[in-house]
């Protein structure tokens, strides 16, 4: 029987979906937004038979199996909860919700209904990011000591309800920041945050968000974390995800990625580049969105928990929230 698929949202990153979709088999079904022109236009650029006003008229026609849900930030948790409880299959984009305390509801919700969840963390289906969280845990260049991570967009940022906090929650940390967090969690074998401390906030647009900001994170595997964030920086060091390891045996990077161990002298690196070419701008990868999608219809089939679940985007929340807050007050934020 044909896996039915529906969409809530029809912007830009839906659109990355549903082609990755139309790859995989499943029957695309509907669509759901509040705007009647821009769902017309993109039921009919995929083929997609059936249009909602809300996910709750979609839930009670029924006849979906599943739903990804690419809506401004404010509505993850109430579309998602809502399918999750109707026992529908939900595949949420990042940032998982606008807080901690909403992504705790999600994971409930999908634990009581039986009806998986998974958060649309994407770099952790990009084939180096994968090559290199298996050099990694193979020890290839020893425990981890530190990591430098970027999340930013240079010379541009987002308008319209990503620069809205009532409808986003926050700015480029949750926009952008949230690619550097999840990539550095994911390299790392998703270690689980011990406290956080963090400088943001807003320099170059005139929103009621923030557009720069500075993270700290100690991990609870001892090794602690650096995290830029921003929209229209002046610069940026690596790419969108690019990540920097310290080991005690050596360094790894992402975008360029590569793993450098000490040599028997120890006063030089030999270095392994895996055959990967130097990837240093912006670069999102369609290939790892088909690989993202393909991935969430696998578990849906076999039952598997997926993995970026309800748990990792909840741990991310945690580190969310706790940035904003640390940079509120100025102090470190322990999280439990």
């Amino acid at each position: 029987m044909t896996l039915k698929l529906a969409f809530t949202g029809s912007g830009w990153i839906n659109k990355v979906h549903a082609n990755s979709a139309k790859k995989t088999g499943v029957e695309l079904t509907a669509i759901v937004n509040h705007k009647p022109e821009s769902m017309a236009k993109f039921a009919e650029e995929y083929g997609i038979p059936r249009q909602y006003e809300t996910v709750s008229a979609l839930l009670k026609a029924g006849g979906v199996d599943a739903l990804v849900v690419s809506t401004p930030n404010y509505l993850h948790a109430e579309q998602t909860i809502a399918a999750l409880e109707a026992g529908v299959h939900v595949m949420v984009e990042k940032p998982m919700a606008m807080n901690a305390a909403e992504s705790e509801k999600m994971v409930a919700a999908s634990e009581k209904s039986g009806a998986l969840l998974m958060v649309a963390h994407c770099w952790r289906f990009d084939t180096e990011a994968i090559w290199l969280r298996e050099q990694i845990a193979a020890g290839r260049i020893g425990k981890i000591i530190r990591t430098k991570g970027c999340g930013v967009h240079t010379l541009w940022g987002p308008s319209g309800w990503f620069a809205q906090k009532k409808f986003a929650g926050g700015g480029a940390m949750a926009d952008m920041g949230v690619h550097a967090l999840d990539t550095v969690r994911f390299l790392l074998g998703d270690p689980q945050p011990v406290s956080v401390y963090a400088k943001i906030g807003t320099y170059y647009g005139d929103y009621d968000v923030d557009d720069t900001g500075i993270v700290i994170v100690n991990w609870d595997n001892g090794a602690s974390s650096y995290f830029e964030s921003g929209w229209w920086q002046p610069h940026a060091d690596q790419p969108n995800a690019g990540t920097q390891f310290y080991g005690q045996n050596g360094f790894a990077s992402l975008f360029p990625t590569r793993v450098g161990t000490f040599n028997a002298q120890h006063d030089g690196l030999e270095l392994d580049e895996g055959g990967f070419a130097p990837r240093y701008q912006h670069q999102s990868p369609r290939e790892m969105y088909d690989e993202q999608l393909k991935y969430f219809i696998a578990c849906i089939e076999t039952g598997k928990k997926p993995t970026p679940g309800g748990l990792e985007g909840w741990a991310n929340m945690k580190v969310v929230d706790a940035a904003y807050e640390s940079s509120k007050t100025g102090k470190v934020v322990e999280i439990e």
